[in-house]
């Protein structure tokens, strides 16, 4: 692999984020430094992540910022649990988002299990 750019998690994260910006901007306008900014900060926060672990060309490193990435991907489950209670969202683009948040952490689990089995990963130079 190349880069970052060359995983799948990498590329259904930048997905995710379109999606949490093309949503977000039907929130209330009270809600800019609020919870749309929680939102879009913690997903942005996947992918950017992933490729500063990437950036540092040592297994443990990215473990641990892939790590951060889950947190997030964690955190941005709680965010839109509360978006869809407040009814910022609907039941539909909950799942939606949801359903890809789920995809993400699973293959950043399988990755993370990877580098924890000193499975190298193979970064070219």
């Amino acid at each position: 692999m190349n880069s970052h750019k060359d995983l799948i998690v990498y590329q259904k994260s930048i997905e995710f984020v379109t999606k949490i910006y093309e949503t977000t901007n039907n929130f209330p306008k009270e809600e800019l430094f609020g919870l749309t900014s929680q939102l879009r900060r913690a997903a942005i926060s996947i992918p950017s992540n992933m490729a500063e672990g990437f950036a540092r060309r040592h297994n443990k490193e990215l473990t641990q910022f892939l790590y951060v990435s889950l947190g997030s991907a964690v955190e941005i489950e709680t965010q839109l649990l509360i978006a869809k209670n407040i009814n910022y969202i609907n039941e539909e683009i909950y799942i939606m988002l949801t359903n890809l948040l789920s995809e993400i952490s699973k293959m950043l689990i399988g990755l993370i299990h990877k580098l924890e089995s000193n499975n190298k990963l193979k970064i070219k130079n």
